[in-house]
């Protein structure tokens, strides 16, 4: 959409700072911080495009769009909206874009690594951004699930868009969501993000190419910047789901190369 998130140390580029100052939530997420919709809409139309539309691979902004445009067209918020659609139907009872004061107890605390030390940081306590409604559910991130949670829509990804007997999407809106949409070229200058043989489909990276034993061509799924992994394999009927309590880091790499190597290496037939 000619916009996204620029992954760059803060005040590289001056469309960071101008990002940043309207508060449209575009590093890592923090739900309290992002305007009401409509506001947030208002802040980012003042803003130039990075590109013209269709050129460039960019992450993050145009899912935060689409949410707006599901909430418009649907006459309900976005939030409303999934758990009507999505969330209900799949029994995800405990995924939402905050947490209620009676499951707090059960959520866990978020952690950073001290780039220099490599120590553990406080990020985010229980009480923290998600302990409340954000005025902005994003259609980016900032979801709170668990493991079960994951492993339901992974399940319905993997069966082509049912649930047991319930038809949650169509078969051909999943085969369009995890086929790769991206030129050779955009691919390559998104390397850095997605690796050089992953492509990206509708919300989800694609495995083009086999380079490793974890690296099974079809598979779709996606990292979470809060330390998350989650992976649907239909070549090997697999489902496979990391979570961490540790922002993504130096450390990401190692961890997501032996969880997805031990995934692979554990298949017996």
């Amino acid at each position: 959409m000619g916009f996204g998130i620029v992954m760059a140390l803060p005040g590289t580029y001056p469309i960071q700072t101008a990002v940043d100052d309207l508060l449209l939530g575009q590093g890592m997420p923090q739900p309290s911080l992002p305007p009401a919709p409509d506001e947030w809409v208002r802040r980012f139309g003042t803003l130039p495009l990075m590109h013209q539309p269709g050129e460039k691979w960019m992450y993050h902004t145009g899912s935060d769009v689409l949410g707006l445009l599901i909430a418009r067209a649907s006459g309900q918020p976005f939030d409303a909206f999934l758990q009507d659609r999505i969330f209900e139907p799949l029994g995800m009872n405990d995924t939402a874009f905050s947490v209620p004061a009676s499951k707090l107890d059960r959520l866990a605390t978020a952690y950073s690594t001290h780039l220099e030390t490599g120590t553990l940081e406080l990020y985010d306590a229980p009480d923290g951004h998600w302990s409340r409604p954000p005025a902005f559910p994003s259609g980016g991130g900032g979801l709170v699930s668990t493991i079960d949670d994951y492993l339901a829509f992974g399940r319905m990804m993997l069966n082509h868009g049912r649930h047991g007997s319930q038809r949650i999407l169509s078969r051909p809106s999943v085969e369009l969501m995890t086929t790769n949409h991206l030129t050779t070229e955009q691919k390559a200058e998104a390397s850095w993000l997605l690796g050089d043989n992953r492509g990206w489909g509708f919300g989800v990276s694609v495995i083009t190419r086999r380079d490793d034993v974890a690296s099974s061509p079809g598979r779709f799924g996606w990292d979470g910047g809060y330390g998350t992994s989650w992976a649907s394999d239909p070549k090997e009927d697999l489902i496979a789901i990391l979570m961490t309590q540790c922002l993504a880091g130096p450390h990401s790499p190692g961890i997501g190369l032996d969880f997805w190597t031990s995934v692979y290496q554990a298949i017996d037939d």
